[in-house]
């Protein structure tokens, strides 16, 4: 068999065998020992012959195949027989599966590698310098921002009139009160927090209050307030 091949071609010694258990068509476990190890040997003899340095890897591996071939083609007596049973290349099938196994890998990842450097990843920029500015009030108005307002609102009511805590035929419902607001929304688009209680009847304001909440967390209407302190507004979501 003809050798035309460097050793800069070859990563170590197993890159070596497995290529050339492949260019003899052998199966990777049950090589032929004996035929392996004179191709390897002439890699080697090739390699001195035009003068390049063969790797010290190389020279171990070599004397490894030697030895192994010696134990498999030398007779052996039957105590030697009983004492080793084990195939003397057992051991060399499992390091040459293993690194064909770490080639493989290392093939997919460099492909994956050259995949990736087709894509190209864009920096994330601020564009709120680009968005229409529109006039609308801004902030986020929580549940405490606005129990906190109804507390004004009942407390500046009381001192101008006590809440009616008289009890009456008439009922307000949650339901009413949002088809009033609605209504109300549909007619001004956006109002005061404040004008949405006409009435300080308790029924009548915890309705109302229970109304908004309500709508503003199945969104039909939007709860703005633009710093804090300022009045809060409700508009149409």
């Amino acid at each position: 068999m003809n050798l035309d091949i460097r050793i800069s071609e070859f990563e170590g010694p197993l890159d070596l065998l497995l290529h050339l258990i492949k260019e003899s068509k052998m199966d990777i476990l049950t090589i032929e020992i004996e035929s392996i190890t004179e191709q390897y040997l002439k890699y080697i003899e090739s390699q001195e012959k035009l003068n390049l340095e063969v790797a010290s890897e190389y020279l171990v591996m070599a004397s490894e195949l030697i030895e192994m071939k010696s134990r498999m083609i030398l007779p052996k007596t039957d105590g030697e027989e009983k004492e080793e049973e084990d195939d003397p290349r057992e051991e060399l099938i499992g390091r040459l599966l293993e690194y064909q196994a770490y080639k493989e890998i290392t093939k997919a990842l460099k492909e994956r590698e050259e995949d990736r450097q087709h894509f190209y990843t864009k920096i994330p920029e601020d564009y709120s310098q680009f968005r229409e500015k529109e006039d609308t009030l801004e902030g986020d108005v929580s549940i405490d921002d606005l129990v906190d307002a109804f507390k004004k609102y009942l407390q500046r009511k009381k001192e101008m009139k006590p809440l009616s805590t008289k009890v009456t035929v008439k009922e307000i419902s949650v339901s009413s009160r949002r088809h009033d607001i609605k209504r109300i929304l549909g007619e001004k688009k956006r109002v005061s927090f404040f004008e949405l209680f006409p009435e300080v009847s308790c029924e009548y304001v915890v309705a109302t209050f229970l109304a908004i909440l309500e709508m503003a967390k199945s969104k039909e209407l939007k709860i703005l307030q633009k710093d804090t302190f300022d009045d809060i507004i409700c508009e149409v979501a």
